[in-house]
């Protein structure tokens, strides 16, 4: 079985990235994008899917310690032995072509036997290459892939494998560089591998030297920050929600779902997170895939997209992959890309007026893609729909989905009252407040004083919790005290927050999950706008104790298991982090600035009263 999800590191070139587990094996790595097939597919299997290790020799298990060097995404795992300590370095230069993955063995003290073992399976897995060895150069090719190895030791075949035995001093640097190329491709000339490790630390922290978060969660911040730059396809701007697919929301259960792609839900989180940053120019290429993305026939918006805007993205099984801890089906694509989820609508529109808000370089197409989604919103919202969390069970009239057609229409007025934008700004105000009262008529429970997942269900939802985020109503009206109340009461479960009672969705897989950390994120929110401070920062510090040891998160955390779940890192949950940060920095620097969605302050226009 693969390591826990929590022991895992990442790196990456920001085209593609690896998993790279505490025992020096790289376990997981899609070449040449996010989403192609894997050639290390041992996180969703056994090391015969494929991986690429790199460890003191022998069964005694070595002392370990890693961290990522300072402001890079470059990886030092230290192996202390008997015989002496050993560092494995480990990085994806950005590409200037061909993707790259470069490890660099370090003597520390001693001399470290070491042993390395190359299982190449494209594919998923599923596909042995034909290896062949010339001047200098180790290649593995099957199909459309092929896989240079370059390095000063000496390699050779053992059953369907490559290995090494070699002995590493004091003061000693060997490289190994592993190149992907097309198979009908020449192979690319070799790399050196000292001098790429240190060209990706140089670039690395020249991208940092933009950060301009300066509060007390430094590390944590900067980061996130990274975790999200990683996750970004360069090429078009793109950000996935994670590196993975079908990393369980149980062990052995069956949620298991592909998040190497790009959800529109993401977008404004992303682009405050970014933006608060320092990130600039990420900000603009992330809404700049979102206006190309989404172009096109407003009925037909979809969830999710491709890291270059690609819209079908069918779901099949891998059927010869177990699957992390047997968690099955494995699955690649992703089927919810085809559900109606009518919150996406408020996420571009918010997207686009906060991109006016933080002044972001002006895209003349912009406007015209926001009046095509808002003529087809002013039916649509009235539809059922999957929902948030994509069940996949009959469509209902989700509350978080009807607010978020009202941010809709809300930000689509306020650009045109503050920005000078045309259209009809007097009707869409009118939709705007119809959807406001219907929504506190009939996803209100006025017995209980809380909100509901949904018109006419009993069922809470974590959801709930952004509704003052977004400025639908006042953190501190009766109404949301009391929906924190209900969800405080109700949904939390050793001090963090279930995203819903799975059993209620109705989607056709046995219930179970673990805690969703973005949830536990917007709590902390609403703590701080209610004014709870010294609970908004309990579970703040709490939240950032369930990082691993380099900083990262997955989607989920399993309190009595003490494990992180869901498919990693996640981007979900690392602008949870990043936006909580800034909230609470608002806080202590007494500033009157809450980190809000809507704008600064946060309050909708004329709001009904509390019934």
């Amino acid at each position: 079985m693969s390591w826990p999800i929590e022991d895992y590191a990442l790196i990456g070139d920001t085209q593609t990235a690896a998993l790279v587990a505490r025992d020096g094996s790289i376990d997981w790595l899609c070449l040449p994008r996010f989403d192609s097939g894997a050639c290390f597919a041992a996180l969703l299997g056994h090391p015969e899917h494929g991986r690429w290790k790199i460890a003191p020799a022998g069964r005694r298990v070595p002392r370990v310690r890693r961290r990522y060097r300072e402001d890079s995404l470059v990886l030092e795992t230290e192996f202390t032995t008997p015989e002496g300590v050993v560092r494995v370095v480990d990085c994806m230069p950005p590409r200037d072509c061909t993707p790259d993955v470069v490890r660099v063995v370090e003597g520390v003290r001693g001399r470290v036997p070491m042993h390395m073992q190359l299982v190449i399976r494209f594919d998923y897995g599923s596909v042995v290459p034909w290896a062949t060895r010339e001047a200098g150069e180790w290649r593995a090719v099957a199909g459309p892939d092929a896989l240079s190895l370059y390095t000063p030791v000496a390699v050779h075949g053992h059953h369907l494998t490559t290995v090494a035995d070699f002995t590493v001093s004091e003061g000693q640097r060997i490289p190994f560089v592993l190149r992907w190329h097309p198979s009908h491709e020449p192979a690319p000339p070799p790399l050196d591998g000292l001098e790429a490790l240190a060209d990706t630390e140089d670039w690395w922290r020249e991208w940092f030297s933009h950060c301009t978060y300066q509060g007390a969660w430094s590390e944590a911040v900067r980061t996130s920050l990274m975790t999200l730059k990683a996750l970004t396809y360069a090429p078009t701007g793109g950000i996935v929600a994670a590196a993975t697919t079908s990393l369980p929301e149980r062990l052995g259960g069956q949620r298991n779902w592909d998040y190497r792609f790009c959800w529109l839900r993401d977008a404004t989180f992303t682009l405050y997170a970014l933006s608060l940053g320092g990130f600039r120019k990420e900000a603009e290429a992330w809404r700049s895939w979102l206006m190309r993305s989404v172009a096109g026939d407003a009925s037909k918006l979809q969830i999710m997209y491709g890291v270059a805007g690609e819209r079908r993205l069918p779901e099949l099984s891998l059927d010869w992959l177990p699957g992390y801890g047997h968690s099955r089906p494995v699955r690649i694509g992703n089927a919810a890309v085809d559900q109606l989820q009518l919150d996406v609508y408020g996420e571009v529109m918010d997207a686009l007026h906060q991109a006016h808000r933080m002044e972001l370089r002006d895209d003349p197409r912009s406007w015209d893609v926001a009046l095509v989604l808002m003529d087809f919103l002013e039916s649509g919202w009235k539809q059922p729909d999957s929902g948030l969390w994509e069940v996949r069970g009959q469509p209902q009239h989700f509350t978080y989905s009807k607010v978020m057609a009202w941010v809709a229409f809300d930000r689509a007025v306020k650009t045109v009252e503050r920005y000078g934008m045309n259209g009809p700004a007097a009707h869409w105000r009118e939709v705007r407040d119809a959807i406001h009262r219907e929504v506190c008529q009939r996803a209100y429970d006025s017995k209980r004083g809380t909100f509901t997942q949904a018109y006419g269900s009993d069922n809470l939802d974590a959801s709930l919790l952004l509704l003052p985020l977004v400025g639908f109503v006042s953190p501190k009206d009766p109404r949301m005290v009391g929906t924190v109340r209900a969800i405080e009461n109700e949904l939390m479960y050793q001090g963090l927050v279930r995203r819903y009672h799975t059993h209620a969705t109705d989607d056709g897989l046995p219930p179970g999950e673990g805690l969703f950390l973005a949830c536990s994120f917007w709590l902390a929110d609403n703590y701080v706008l209610q004014g709870r401070m010294k609970e908004a920062e309990a579970l703040f510090e709490r939240l950032l104790g369930l990082r691993n040891d380099v900083g990262l998160l997955a989607e989920e955390y399993e309190p009595s298991l003490r494990r992180q779940l869901g498919n990693f890192p996640q981007a979900f949950s690392h602008v949870g982090l990043i936006n909580t940060a800034f909230n609470l920095e608002r806080h202590h620097r007494k500033s009157p600035a809450i980190h809000r969605r809507e704008n600064h302050i946060g309050e909708p226009e004329a709001p009904p009263p509390a019934p």
